[in-house]
């Protein structure tokens, strides 16, 4: 057993020199780029308790929660495994900001189990919310921000899938659906199973017209082109719909104003957050690669469970995957300068003076000959009665 002590939990990664230092120079860049844009950083704790925590998130977020006792209370507690909830928290209640307000976080999330086979248990979740504005405006930055997001990350080639969560919802309204069949339908029209959804017809769960509908709602989804194809056939059916359909024509038109190369595609059956999500859903693809590289939506008024229900828009990625697979150009680090050990006070200053002008100075461990990752080009020798920095 004790050969095995070094092994993770599987899900688990640790990251090590020099793709630490990789990673950290993308954190820094992408904070870098949200603050240009205008959005603040907050600093979620990792444990809240679990009413918080799951607090509009639905019940995908509570299965993916690990959860825990607080023992000086006996209160339950959860290790978050998303940050949008906690930035709704931060804002309605913490901050109580009036108009809109923008906010960034990077920080280390924890699940019960990865959302793909193979895939994390611990991403390095990054994203960005903007709350206090319902206009498609809003939409359009947070999209913008993610795209540009990407292109930090020099991943070049994604395209941008789009959905809307009210069409889904209201034609559910419409068929009957009840309450406790409504998460069956559910996962057929989230898999895209015409044969589950002909089963349902067939053993009489829904009708004609509601097969008719999802049947629908399940073929449209490719290029923009399919929302024409959308209006003809489901308009008219709720006015909420008409307005959904309305929205996604106002973003194809944005983003093909602001974004004339990006690849854009309509998928009216991807849900992903529909518990929480209230309009607009977007997420961001790469060729060959079986699932998102970021995703977000609009979420009005989670915030009513916090007191202040206010409009809201985000987006989130995990940083390990968009590190993995872009090329981007990370901070230029030189190599370090090795200095000899010793308490000559003149060695001293010269550490430190080279050590507050931003070199990486590693002093000699006495009796070794190299030290791991010391990366060192340059050596502080003394020379001609002073200590000058010489190549290697």
């Amino acid at each position: 057993m004790q050969s095995k002590r070094w092994l993770l939990p599987e899900g688990v990664q640790e990251m090590v020199p020099p793709e630490s230092w990789r990673l950290e120079s993308a954190r820094r860049q992408l904070l870098d780029l949200y603050w240009r844009w205008g959005y603040d950083l907050i600093r979620p704790p990792l444990i809240e308790y679990l009413e918080s925590l799951l607090t509009g998130a639905g019940h995908e977020l509570d299965l993916q929660t690990f959860k825990l006792t607080d023992q000086l209370n006996g209160r339950m507690m959860g290790v978050r495994s998303d940050m949008t909830t906690q930035a709704t928290r931060i804002d309605a209640h913490r901050l109580q900001a009036v108009g809109p307000a923008r906010y960034c976080y990077i920080g280390s999330i924890l699940r019960t189990r990865p959302e793909e086979p193979g895939g994390s248990r611990s991403p390095l979740q990054l994203g960005a919310e903007k709350f206090g504005d319902a206009h498609i405006e809003s939409d359009l930055e947070i999209v913008s921000l993610m795209l540009e997001t990407l292109a930090l990350m020099g991943i070049d080639n994604a395209c941008l899938d789009l959905g809307h969560v009210a069409i889904y919802r209201r034609l559910v309204q419409c068929a009957g659906v009840t309450p406790d069949f409504e998460p069956v339908l559910f996962d057929v029209v989230q898999r895209k199973s015409r044969p589950d959804l002909d089963s349902l017809r067939a053993a009489g769960r829904i009708d004609e017209r509601a097969h008719a509908w999802f049947s629908q709602l399940i073929d449209f989804n490719g290029p923009a082109s399919v929302l024409a194809d959308a209006r003809a056939s489901l308009a008219g059916i709720d006015a909420e719909i008409d307005a959904a359909l309305t929205r996604l024509d106002e973003m194809v038109a944005l983003l093909a104003a602001h974004y004339p190369d990006m690849p854009v595609f309509l998928d009216l059956a991807e849900l992903r957050g529909y518990r929480y999500k209230t309009g607009l859903l977007y997420a961001a693809f790469a060729p060959g690669l079986g699932r998102e590289l970021a995703r977000g939506g609009r979420y009005d008024d989670v915030g009513a469970a916090f007191g202040r229900p206010r409009p809201a828009t985000g987006f989130s990625a995990d940083l390990n995957l968009l590190a993995a697979l872009g090329s981007f150009d990370s901070l230029e680090r030189q190599g370090g300068i090795h200095a000899p050990a010793g308490a000559d006070a003149e060695l001293l200053a010269s550490i430190r003076h080279l050590r507050a002008q931003g070199e990486r100075v590693i002093v000699a461990t006495p009796g070794a000959d190299e030290e791991v990752g010391s990366g060192c080009d340059r050596a502080l020798a003394y020379v001609d009665g002073r200590w000058d920095v010489r190549p290697l």
